[in-house]
């Protein structure tokens, strides 16, 4: 009798993941515990925001938002696994999910959403009135993303709401009121996210377009570089305008130059039929929201 091998996705059997017991490596997988590059890209926003606001000496509130954005994106992960169980069955990418393959229960799967939570609450409480009830205003948009690529061509637009969020917590977080700059940071974070989840759906395109998935991607085609550029154009010029609104100051809008000719790059580089290319350049975005939160705390620091 041939033996059924083991249905373990390669990521499970190396690097941090790898090394954790047997029984624990489905839920890290739920968490994408092999993939920070998401922790990081919810958290940039946050950082940005608390950095433009002058950060005030609240630098603690820096590291307490980033186990926020660890938390909540593992919970969102967990969720979107539940909500896509039965899409991801059907994709080859996605067909080894915990959930999709059931190596995890749907019981265990909300137990860890509501561990994941409970950490939250923890951030949740170091913050001020108003910072922690537009934290909580996120639970719709987030609830509602898993469903958008279902019924819009455009869930990247969704997705930019929700991950961009903490641009619209950690002014408040520092400045206690929400403000003009908070706003154009978020918006521009939305077109930014747009742009290079774009870039990250183009590896999807053919198993989307199978199981009548939507995306930005699919809807752009082979114009997805032009629109990747447009998106990321946009966005730095909404945070230009942020900038602007601190510090009136030409020297001031010189600290996003780094970041604009990064995304230059990549909007140069993007290939609508290379989606291993298309994957590296997604993930070089956490490149992106170093140079701008660097660009950001020179501003908010100088402005105080």
């Amino acid at each position: 009798m041939t033996a059924i091998p083991e249905i373990v996705p390669d990521s499970e059997r190396r690097g941090f993941i790898g090394g954790l017991p047997p029984r624990l490596r489905p839920y890290a997988s739920l968490m994408r515990l092999d993939r920070p590059i998401g922790t990081w890209l919810l958290y940039w926003p946050c950082a940005w925001s608390v950095a433009l606001a002058g950060v005030d000496g609240r630098w603690a509130m820096v590291l307490w938002l980033f186990l926020g954005a660890f938390a909540m994106r593992s919970a969102g992960c967990v969720y979107n696994d539940i909500v896509d169980r039965d899409l991801d069955r059907q994709v080859e990418r996605t067909r080894l999910r915990p959930l999709a393959s059931e190596r995890v229960s749907l019981r265990s799967a909300w137990m860890l959403i509501a561990l994941l939570c409970a950490i939250g609450l923890i951030v949740l409480a170091q913050l001020n009135t108003t910072a922690a009830v537009i934290s909580l205003v996120s639970v719709a948009p987030v609830a509602a993303y898993p469903f958008m690529k279902r019924i819009t061509w455009w869930p990247q637009a969704w997705l930019g709401v929700v991950f961009s969020w903490g641009a619209l917590v950690g002014w408040p977080a520092v400045r206690g009121a929400l403000d003009l700059p908070a706003l154009l940071l978020w918006f521009g974070s939305i077109a930014w996210v747009i742009g290079y989840d774009t870039l990250y759906a183009i590896q999807d395109i053919e198993d989307d377009a199978l199981v009548g998935v939507k995306s930005s991607a699919r809807r752009l085609g082979d114009k997805a570089p032009q629109g990747v550029a447009l998106f990321y154009a946009l966005a730095i010029a909404l945070w230009a305008t942020a900038v602007w609104t601190v510090r009136p100051d030409w020297l001031a809008l010189a600290t996003l130059a780094p970041a604009a000719f990064h995304l230059a790059n990549q909007a140069l580089r993007a290939d609508p039929k290379d989606g291993e290319g298309a994957l590296r350049l997604f993930r070089s975005n956490r490149t992106t929201g170093l140079l701008i939160f660097l660009g950001m705390l020179v501003v908010g620091l100088s402005s105080r």
